[in-house]
Formats: C-alpha cells, structure tokens, sequence
C-alpha cells in the first residue's frame, strides 16, 4: 500500500476514528486503527466492540484532489502512537507505505517514523444493518439534544440501563430522556422520518457513546441519518458512519412521573437563580446531597438557605417575575439542579411544585420541548 494525502483532512479523520479506540480492550487488534487504500479514496475504522467510527476520505472533493493512491492495499497501526505522530508532521502532506510483515513508514517532509502494524484481516468486520427503522434530523439539533440529556444519565453500574439516554419515536417526534432516579431530563424534536408509520421506543444509548458523538457533530443544520436496529444504532454523516451497541433491559417508564397540576409555581430569570444557587453550593458541596433549601416568602420573594455544620451558613434571597400557589419549603440536589440550568438555553425559567416532598419540574418559558424532573431531598 501506498499514498500521498492532504495531512489536514487526514489528521481530522484520524481524530474522528481515535475516539473510539480504547487503550483498555482486551482484544489488541482493537487498540489500533484500521487504514484501507482502495480506488476511491482511504477508509479508517477505529472500534472498542461498544462503539465503532469508519471515515471516507475520497481521492477529490470540490475538484480538489486529496489523496493519490499508488498502490492499494490496508493495515491496523497503534492508534496512540499513530493519531499523535500524523498530528505533529511538520508537512502539507504525508506520504504512508506499507512493505513486507505489515511494516509501515509515515513521511512528512524530512521527517520519517517506521511503525510495526498489524495484520488487517484480523480486525473486526463492522455490522451490516438493516435499514427498516431511520429517520433524520439536522446535526445542531442532535448536539443540543445530547447536551441537554446525558449529563442526567447514572454514573452508577448497578442499573446498566440507566447509564444511557433513552429514544422513543411517536407522532412524527422523538423523545429522548435520561435518568439517574434522582432527576430526569426530558427533550422532544420533530424528525424527518421515509416512512410514515415510524415508531419504536425502548432504544438505550450509552451516555458514553453520546459523549463521543457529540464531539463529532457539527453547529450545521447537514442532516444526519440515524438508523435503528435490535441491538445498534448507526448515525451516518456524509463521510462518516457512527455505531453504537445499545443498552439492554427495560427502560423505565417515565411519562406518569411528569406533574400534570401544581401547589406551587414561580418564573424566575434563569442567570440570577444559577448564580444563587452556586454561592449557596460553596457551603453545601462537602455534605452528600448537596443540599440546599429554598422556602417562599412574601411578595414573591424567594429564599435560598445552606448550611453545612462545620463550615456555616449561607442565605440569599431573589425576587421571581411571578409566583403563584401557597407557600412552600423544600430542600433538593443543588448540583442536580445547577447542571441543569447550564442547559436551558433560556433567559426565563418556570419552576412548578406539588408539594415538599414530591418531583418538581424546571422548564424554560419560551418553548415546551424541553424540562427537567429533580426529587426533592428529605431533611429530617
């Protein structure tokens, strides 16, 4: 195998497909990155067995020529020492050549590196899917819907299930929700979907998977595919494919624990609140829950109260936009609640109760596609 290619676009698809190799496999083939040299251009697979990235680069693109492919051909290079050598060439291009015994030398103006690779017919075949359940939606909006789901999923491996974020498909939109039993977040999207009776639910995607996609996805509004089987998910970009395995177990059912009426309500400016919230978590975020209280006073004044028995007391008070419903006191996850408003992407929240010692739900005010669940914290 031999080539010339463009070294920018080569070090991003080398970074694309690192992502998903992991040092800690036990299958060494996996510890490295699979190169094919074909008539049409170069493709990379990197893989862990969970998650599993292949990139095209063709021989042009726009009437630029990218790669010249001497001599076809593929091997397996150690991903760790190959994504960093690619990144650090000093030229416009590099040049890889593979000789006997799967021995591979990398140039890039004067500088040379000779790796040892391996043998490419070891490395797993990526899955073939069916491509029955698919539906798109624009890269932007997918990159939101991550930010604003997985931190709420479980760091805990006592329930695998919960490690992920859920996808449902019904009526012409998709859900995604995550859960770590303490709080919940919710996002819905209308998608674009080639057939009309599209519907699944019960589709767990590793938080973990998510994270790595999201580094991929661009601010455009490019579509992505996204095809759905049994046990994977595929996001297909234009030159990229994007597999996950899916968690398996049942999803728990999350649409009953969403309040339907109130005891208690206020509208609060988003960026006040957050601020308040993290002075108050400077005292509380040595005890376990992070806990702090938030008790209703007159004329719509809110007062937020920490206290952490060796270090002190804190107590602050904000005045809401609107509040209605009697008078409240409760004591929740100040951490949960913080990550929370990070990704609101609103200036405006409304805050809903149905008393201290149930869920209480945070929504932004200007769109209904988005909110937030958080159990509160007994105290006594």
């Amino acid at each position: 195998m031999r080539f010339i290619i463009n070294r920018d676009r080569f070090v991003q698809d080398v970074q694309h497909v690192a992502k998903a190799v992991s040092s800690r496999t036990t299958i060494p083939i996996l510890t490295g990155i699979k190169i094919v040299a074909n008539r049409g251009g170069i493709t990379l697979t990197g893989s862990d067995s969970d998650v599993s990235i292949e990139t095209f680069i063709p021989k042009e693109s726009e009437g630029t020529e990218i790669v010249q492919i001497s001599e076809e051909g593929s091997i397996v290079l150690q991903a760790r020492f190959f994504a960093e050598i690619v990144k650090k060439l000093p030229g416009e291009e590099i040049e890889l050549s593979v000789q006997d015994q799967f021995a591979a030398t990398i140039r890039s103006d004067s500088a040379v590196f000779n790796l040892n690779g391996l043998d490419p017919e070891e490395y797993p075949r990526l899955p073939q899917l069916e491509e029955d359940l698919m539906f798109r939606l624009p890269q932007d909006m997918l990159k939101n819907m991550i930010r604003q789901t997985v931190f709420a999923v479980s760091t805990q491996e006592t329930r695998p299930v919960l490690t992920g974020v859920n996808l449902e498909v019904e009526n012409e939109e998709l859900i995604c929700t995550a859960t770590d039993s303490h709080r919940l977040a919710m996002r819905k999207a209308t998608i674009e979907r080639n057939d009309e009776t599209l519907k699944f639910s019960n589709v767990v995607i590793p938080g973990k998977s998510l994270n790595e996609l999201s580094k991929i996805l661009d601010e455009t509004n490019d579509l992505v595919d996204v095809v759905v089987t049994e046990n994977q998910i595929l996001f297909k970009f234009e030159n990229l494919l994007f597999f996950s395995r899916l968690l398996e177990g049942k999803y728990p059912v999350t649409k009953n624990m969403i309040p339907t009426q109130s005891k208690t309500s206020f509208k609060l400016k988003k960026r006040p609140f957050l601020h308040t919230l993290e002075r108050a978590l400077l005292l509380s975020r040595e005890g376990k829950n992070n806990v702090i209280n938030l008790k209703t006073l007159e004329n719509g004044l809110i007062e937020i109260t920490s206290v952490s028995p060796e270090v002190g007391k804190v107590t602050e008070n904000i005045q809401s936009v609107e509040m209605d419903g009697e008078e409240m006191r409760i004591s929740f996850n100040g951490k949960n609640v913080i990550d929370a408003l990070k990704v609101i992407d609103s200036e405006d929240i409304h805050i809903i109760f149905t008393g201290a010692m149930s869920p209480f739900v945070i929504r932004p005010i200007d769109h209904s596609h988005y909110l937030h669940l958080f159990s509160p914290v007994r105290t006594y």
